[in-house]
């Protein structure tokens, strides 16, 4: 990929690109095709991964003089796959030479070259639709994301048979599970770096910190990032690292997605040390009357039902309090306390555990043990699961609450869990030291997504977490409403963006 290739303006490429492409496209066997025929790129975000694999991709439509080209880039999602296209639009679009030879359809996202009868084209993650296609090259992006090795194979196994001298580029990030198709070919380029295994076809780049590394010290933050002090700044690196290292699961993707560091997916979330120092005194006779919101995770008739009150500060003074609810079957109490070794009947003899009759949760006794608490406190909304509920909630409206369905998934879930956390690390909340609650806390383990949103994990989860979800429903109304009480926390501080 040399100046004169593009009869126009030159990409611009980083120093770790232009070595990259160097080789990539430097290294040439006897018979003057490309040596390699597959190039692994691990590296953190901002980095410039986006804009190399834009760049390759016009390369292989307009200049690498394949007839007939089909140049193809793929993700787990189709909008993932878009920003790598997108990125090439830009080029094109901001060079005159570019826009001037090829055609953007921007309907259906592909890039045309009439010249030499090639295209570019963003594909969806429906495998089924790619069989028999004839590609001379394939990105494929982000491939830690990809549930399974079906959408990569089905691109590059024999789909390039027919071309000279068809590229297959991977680009991703670390990941945060050490299984799957991403974790498979992370190993496939460390054995062939490391020399335990040879594929002369195979050019694996890496750059990335091992599990053990000195996450401090920030002559590592320069050798996994090498478009430090070019693209990426180190003041904004070190005020990122800075805002989350007290935070389990925000320095987890710190590590992840600034260092390129693999990581396990079970994530233990909460700093124990951080919850117990915001065992404030909560007095519930002080909160009579005061507006709240509660939070309901609803079990299966024979686990535990939680209900938690989120009350807002009043003023800069205060404290987000919390009163916790929790329900179990009562004769299901002696088996449980014997298998799961939880002190259940110690809680319930301490009134932080109440009983229903039979073996199964009584729904109704919980829903009158509700309505006498609205009776006390000022309960502006119930907040449940939208999926867990719809009867109680129904039963719950009729007894004049105003019920809310609130989603289990990244977009609704991430938002309240990462304020939870901003809030115990400012010791901004006040949980009262309620043990269960507390054991239930130091039970949670968080799963991510690429974008970086968190939510709790259930099913990873050691142990019972229902009251902390519970707790971050609760917390997810009272952020919105913070404002109705007269003055926004805001208003005394700046906001901290995570």
């Amino acid at each position: 990929m040399t100046k004169g290739k593009w009869a126009g303006k030159p990409f611009k490429l980083l120093p770790w690109e232009k070595d990259l492409v160097k080789r990539l496209f430097g290294t040439l066997r006897e018979d003057g095709t490309r040596q390699y025929r597959t190039a692994y790129v691990e590296i953190g975000k901002k980095n410039g991964k986006s804009e190399l694999g834009a760049a390759i991709a016009l390369y292989m439509l307009l200049a690498d003089g394949e007839p007939n080209a089909e140049v193809y880039v793929a993700a787990c999602d189709r909008q993932q796959a878009s920003i790598i296209f997108n990125t090439s639009m830009n080029f094109v679009e901001g060079n005159r030479t570019l826009n001037k030879v090829s055609t953007i359809i921007r309907s259906t996202k592909r890039i045309v070259y009439p010249k030499t009868g090639s295209f570019y084209q963003v594909l969806s993650s429906d495998v089924k639709s790619k069989s028999g296609i004839n590609a001379s090259c394939v990105i494929l992006d982000e491939i830690w994301t990809y549930p399974n090795a079906e959408l990569a194979k089905m691109l590059t196994t024999g789909s390039g048979d027919a071309r000279t001298q068809p590229l297959f580029l991977f680009l991703t990030t670390a990941g945060n599970k050490l299984s799957g198709y991403g974790w498979e070919m992370h190993c496939k380029a460390k054995d062939i770096l490391e020399g335990r295994r040879v594929d002369p076809t195979f050019l694996p780049i890496i750059y990335g910190l091992k599990s053990d590394a000195d996450i401090d010290d920030e002559t590592n933050w320069y050798k996994v990032n090498p478009s430090l002090g070019h693209t990426i700044q180190i003041e904004r690196v070190r005020e990122h690292y800075n805002q989350v290292k007290d935070d389990p699961a925000d320095l987890a993707l710190f590590k992840q997605l600034r260092l390129n560091m693999w990581l396990k997916q079970e994530i233990k979330w909460m700093p124990m040390d951080k919850w117990d120092q915001c065992n404030f005194v909560v007095n519930p006779e002080l909160l009579k009357g005061r507006p709240c919101y509660g939070g309901l995770d609803l079990s299966s008739t024979s686990d535990i039902t939680a209900f938690v009150l989120v009350f807002p500060p009043l003023d800069d003074e205060d404290k987000y309090q919390i009163l916790p609810y929790f329900w179990l079957p009562e004769e299901t109490l002696p088996q449980r306390v014997k298998r799961d070794a939880i002190p259940y009947d110690r809680w319930h003899d301490e009134g932080l555990l109440n009983l229903t009759e039979g073996n199964v949760v009584h729904y109704g006794f919980i829903e009158k043990f509700i309505e006498r608490l609205g009776e006390v406190y000022n309960i502006q909304e119930i907040i449940y699961d939208r999926w867990g509920a719809t009867q109680m909630s129904q039963n719950l409206e009729g007894m004049g609450f105003s019920v809310i369905p609130f989603g289990q998934g990244f977009k609704d879930m991430s938002p309240p869990t990462k304020e939870l956390m901003r809030l115990i690390l400012s010791q901004q909340i006040a949980h009262g030291g309620n043990p269960v609650l507390r054991w239930m806390a130091d039970n949670i383990v968080v799963k991510t997504d690429p974008a970086g949103n968190i939510k709790v994990d259930k099913e990873k989860s050691a142990e019972k977490i229902d009251g902390i979800v519970a707790l971050i429903m609760g917390l997810a109304r009272a952020m919105v409403h913070t404002d109705d009480l007269g003055s926004s926390i805001y208003d005394q501080r700046e906001m901290i963006i995570l």
